[in-house]
């Protein structure tokens, strides 16, 4: 049973290290997040799987490290030493967890990657058996919005962006698991939308119940859609 969800993005420069003078920029997206991975712990879960998207699918048990050194910076934390590298979006997900003051259990933690092309059906499937499969589930969701907001953008400006990022944010924001099941991947992937089968996987393990859901943060500071949000299930008995 999905018992709550903290969504954030991945981007490197999350990491103040690896931003350097600019950290100070994403200050606040880093605020919303660390909020909402603390509305994520203190819902009494029992596990936390982090999602992500990544080239290839795979599974990652409690020793899964954030190994930025790929990015440039010589960063490696999380996780329990020797354990594997995890890719970009996960890693800054255990990054996320890493910093919380009081820590986390890692024995309670999981990673998951999924196929940045994984078709929607999938990504639901595995978010509706996950949830049915674990006792009080939470999920720490990692995904980046469009890549194509401005025309220093990575993808470049496409009109379609802002729409497409304000639809996200909007279902974020109110736990409409509808909307994101429907997100389009040719869509998304055309738009460089690296979140769109994390999030479907969260629309899969939340089903039909009710969330008190909050957006604590929509931005697109290099041209890319940020988002931070909590959902914190309002009956989890």
């Amino acid at each position: 049973m999905l018992v709550a969800a903290a969504v954030c993005p991945h981007p490197p420069l999350l990491v103040p290290e690896m931003a350097g003078a600019a950290a100070g920029e994403l200050d606040g997206l880093r605020a919303a997040c660390d909020e909402a991975i603390r509305r994520l712990v203190e819902a009494d879960v029992e596990l936390i799987l982090v999602v992500g998207g990544a080239e290839q699918a795979g599974e990652y048990g409690p020793d899964g490290r954030c190994d930025l050194r790929p990015y440039g910076a010589d960063l490696v934390c999380g996780g329990r030493p020797g354990g594997p590298s995890l890719p970009l979006s996960l890693s800054i997900g255990a990054w996320l967890l890493h910093r919380r003051p009081a820590g986390v259990d890692l024995d309670r933690v999981r990673h998951r990657a999924l196929a940045f092309d994984a078709p929607a059906a999938e990504c639901l499937r595995l978010g509706e058996r996950a949830a049915r499969r674990t006792g009080r589930l939470g999920l720490l969701v990692m995904g980046d919005g469009s890549a194509c907001r401005s025309e220093k953008a990575p993808g470049y400006l496409d009109e379609r962006a802002e729409p497409y990022d304000a639809e996200v944010a909007r279902a974020l924001g109110r736990a409409d698991t509808a909307a994101l099941a429907a997100l389009d991947p040719g869509l998304s992937a055309e738009l460089g939308a690296a979140g769109r089968a994390a999030w479907q996987f969260l629309a899969g393990a939340a089903g039909d119940a009710g969330y008190d859901a909050a957006l604590l943060a929509h931005q697109a500071p290099y041209g890319v859609g940020y988002f931070a949000a909590s959902w914190v299930r309002t009956r989890a008995d």
